[in-house]
């Protein structure tokens, strides 16, 4: 394709096109008008996108789409039945998705953190790795509860919903190089094993726990959920069958989003958690118990919705309407 004679031939329908979707009235002849162009241009658009692909008519030619399509089918606005159906079918759909990659970074997180825990109890100089003697001292008889309390609940709250999202979008942004959301984790589950150590060494692991699992439980799935999705990113493009690695990213990337969503609000209830429930006067047992209850709430959520969503053939990505036009061709 000659890209410049054919930007040159339908230049004046793209303007023609563009000048009907801003107009406040339109005849009924205007009406029929903009229909057809807008067919015409989704056309071109194929075009272009199989025989040249200039990202800068690409661009051009589908943000003219996206408005001409408020036009045509009516500016989509956000109604209940959507947020009703992201909460009760998307998102279970895709946290159901993952959740095989989710048990699997859990896994192998539990086991890395007990491996360097063990290791660094049962040899003094990677415990120095902690700090001296008196420092680590000082760690475990203070510092590691008094973390918890420094600050106000809510804004202790924020700041630990902000880390861990950030962690979190660490994992899903750099899941399609397979390797970065099993760095984070091995990063993570060695801090936690190194902290443990150190809680242990002077008698305080009983502390460690009883302060790290009332929302440990659901912050450190979070983690894991945010890796289990990024992995799948990898094996979209690693793997991607009978579709193009382009398509099988777009698919499984805009399932992914939906996951990056709802970890907001998981991180954010295990924020919650942390910052009134683990530093309150609530027996331990009660506020492990609270933050087990959290957990199991998530996994009823996934499995009991996520399970029937998939059979249903869902799997977190946007309605086929709302997602990207594309036009059968003719060779």
């Amino acid at each position: 394709m000659d890209l410049d004679a054919f930007v040159a031939v339908n230049a004046a329908r793209w303007d023609r096109l563009d000048q009907l979707t801003r107009a406040r009235r339109r005849t009924g002849a205007e009406a029929d008008e903009l229909i057809q162009l807008y067919r015409l241009t989704a056309t071109h658009l194929s075009q272009v996108r199989t025989s040249a692909p200039d990202p800068e008519i690409i661009a051009r030619l589908s943000g003219l789409l996206a408005r001409a399509r408020g036009v045509v089918a009516g500016a989509h606005e956000p109604a209940w039945s959507d947020i009703t159906r992201f909460v009760v079918i998307s998102l279970p759909a895709a946290f159901y998705r993952a959740r095989w990659l989710t048990v699997a970074a859990m896994v192998f997180f539990c086991v890395v953190a007990v491996v360097a825990g063990v290791r660094a109890a049962a040899d003094p100089e990677l415990l120095a790795q902690m700090g001296t003697p008196s420092q680590r001292e000082q760690y475990a008889e203070q510092a590691f509860a008094a973390y918890y309390s420094n600050y106000p609940a809510p804004d202790f709250a924020a700041q630990v919903w902000t880390n861990n999202a950030w962690i979190a979008a660490q994992c899903i942004a750099g899941g399609i190089t397979g390797i970065f959301p099993v760095f984070v984790l091995v990063q993570n589950a060695v801090g936690v094993g190194m902290a443990g150590a150190v809680m242990a060494e002077h008698g305080y692991l009983d502390v460690f726990f009883g302060l790290i699992l009332p929302h440990g439980l659901m912050e450190l799935s979070a983690i894991f959920i945010a890796a289990g999705a990024g992995l799948r990113l990898f094996g979209a493009w690693a793997f991607a069958g009978p579709r193009t690695r382009s398509r099988a990213l777009a698919e499984e990337g805009r399932s992914v989003f939906t996951v990056a969503i709802g970890l907001v609000v998981v991180l954010g209830v295990s924020g919650l958690v942390e910052g009134f429930v683990t530093p309150s006067s609530l027996p331990t047992g009660v506020k492990i118990t609270i933050g087990a209850l959290v957990l199991a709430a998530y996994w009823l959520y996934t499995i009991l919705l996520g399970r029937r969503a998939v059979r249903d053939g869902e799997t977190g990505d946007v309605r086929a309407e709302h997602a990207e036009d594309t036009v059968a061709m003719a060779d």
